[in-house]
């Protein structure tokens, strides 16, 4: 588990806190389907036509497990090679993909989540080994965390979404395991300092995409005194409209805080069903189609039970 120094994080937090509206766009320099300057996985290039094409044959928001079970296969193949960074956090993505919108049961779920977060500790092991190769300096990392890491794979075009990914791979298996029995193992210090890194690494990566996962784990992570003291409802709302400040028509980041603010007062409640409203009028991106269907669900059934209450 990466660990924090109280000062230095408040250090990061501090500047990281300055950066809100920089526009859109992930930032990332080189080309990410590039692993350590070499040509493209032939694997890695059909299993991204596959993932691609995730959307076809879906029933509403449910997606067809067909075309993300091929990108999958192609993704796993791929990361058969020892230093595959991008084929690997691209398999924990399509899993993500795969467990949260193919309608699995809870079982099949967990499992899921279990390999994602398998295959993405792999991926940034990876990385951690690439700062120079020296076991010391992956020992480093973990002691230094967030900061350190973020400093020392500013180059590394894959670097921002392989710790995104495994964020999102942790956080999702912590939801099927159960909030409070993730949080007793160290998930949300885990997720908490992933999401650190992205913010260092580029704060615009997926629309704001490390400020969104700390600002959901502040909202949804159980508060255990000595382990996750420091979650915060105003942290939640803090770091959502920072990510809304960098993208504020992204349904993710629109819906998280619409769920952080319903739990303040009045005015924070009203502020939240606009928002809500504002989810379902709008009309989801064809590139996103099966995922902005899900929030618009998720959206009304909020409005339903908010408005009754």
């Amino acid at each position: 588990m990466l660990l924090l120094r109280p000062a230095a994080t408040a250090l990061l937090l501090l500047l990281l806190g300055t950066a809100a509206a920089l526009g859109q766009g992930t930032g990332m320099s080189g080309d990410p389907n590039r692993t350590f300057g070499g040509p493209r996985n032939p694997l890695v290039v059909d299993a991204d036509r596959w993932y691609g094409r995730r959307q076809e044959g879906r029933a509403g928001s449910r997606a067809s497990v067909g075309p993300i079970n091929q990108a999958i296969a192609n993704y796993d193949e791929a990361a058969r090679a020892p230093d595959q960074v991008e084929a690997r956090w691209k398999l924990a993505r399509a899993l993500y993909f795969k467990g949260v919108y193919t309608g699995l049961d809870e079982d099949s779920r967990r499992a899921v989540f279990d390999k994602a977060k398998r295959v993405s500790e792999e991926a940034i092991a990876i990385l951690n080994k690439g700062l120079t190769g020296k076991v010391e300096d992956v020992q480093d990392a973990v002691r230094f965390g967030p900061e350190f890491l973020s400093g020392k794979l500013k180059d590394r075009s894959d670097a921002a979404p392989t710790y995104f990914w495994a964020a999102v791979a942790w956080g999702e298996w912590a939801l099927a395991k159960g909030k409070m029995e993730a949080a007793k193992s160290g998930a949300a210090e885990r997720i908490r300092d992933y999401a650190l890194t992205v913010m260092g690494l580029d704060p615009e990566f997926e629309e704001g995409g490390g400020y969104r996962i700390l600002g959901r784990l502040n909202d949804q992570a159980p508060w255990i005194p000595f382990i996750t003291g420091w979650v915060s409802e105003d942290d939640a709302v803090k770091y959502l409209r920072l990510a809304m400040g960098i993208d504020s028509r992204n349904f993710v980041n629109r819906h998280f805080l619409a769920e952080a603010l319903h739990k303040g007062d009045a005015k924070a409640k009203a502020e939240a069903i606009t928002l809500e409203e504002g989810i379902v009028n709008d009309a989801p991106s064809p590139q996103h189609l099966v995922e902005e269907l899900k929030i618009q669900d998720d959206a009304r059934a909020n409005l339903e039970s908010w408005k009754k209450s």
